[in-house]
């Protein structure tokens, strides 16, 4: 009776932990290459999707607002 209850508990840290990976990887916050791209943040686009989920938002149609660096 307590295998439903491991596997739900462990799918949630499965879960977890793979959102904690892709949000090391991917999230134009976290810089792991000093050398070659120090700031990543200033290489997006406006039209680039980071967040996870985004309720009303086309990134399709954005435009540039800031200046370049």
């Amino acid at each position: 009776q307590l295998i439903p209850l491991f596997l739900i508990i462990g799918s949630g840290g499965v879960g977890a932990g793979l959102y904690l990976m892709r949000l090391a990887m991917f999230n134009p916050d976290v810089c792991w290459d000093k050398k070659n791209n120090p700031e990543p943040w200033n290489k997006l686009a406006p039209n680039d999707q980071y967040k996870f989920y985004s309720v009303n938002v086309d990134y399709s149609r954005l435009k540039k607002d800031r200046p370049d660096f």
